[in-house]
């Protein structure tokens, strides 16, 4: 079995985190897109930029949206 340091465990384990987020966010664009159609770049960047923990809460308060304005609202809450 190879040797592998802390570091490279450590590497692994953020390439896995970037990973993750990488997906939630797609299926959550995905989901935007699907429910409204295209979202403005501006918008999307928005979404974009958030923290995995924010992507995470916004995936769960899409369920009680009804537009785009509500989505809106959630990230202008966030800052």
């Amino acid at each position: 079995m190879p040797y592998v340091t802390s570091i490279e465990r450590l590497a692994k384990e953020e390439g896995r985190q970037e990973g993750r987020q990488e997906g939630r966010l797609a299926l959550l664009l995905s989901l935007l897109r699907r429910r409204w159609g295209p979202l403005t770049d501006g918008l999307e960047e928005r979404i974009s930029a958030l923290p995995f923990e924010q992507l995470e809460d916004l995936a769960e308060a899409l369920f009680g949206f009804t537009s785009l304005a509500d989505v809106k609202a959630w990230l202008s809450a966030q800052r």
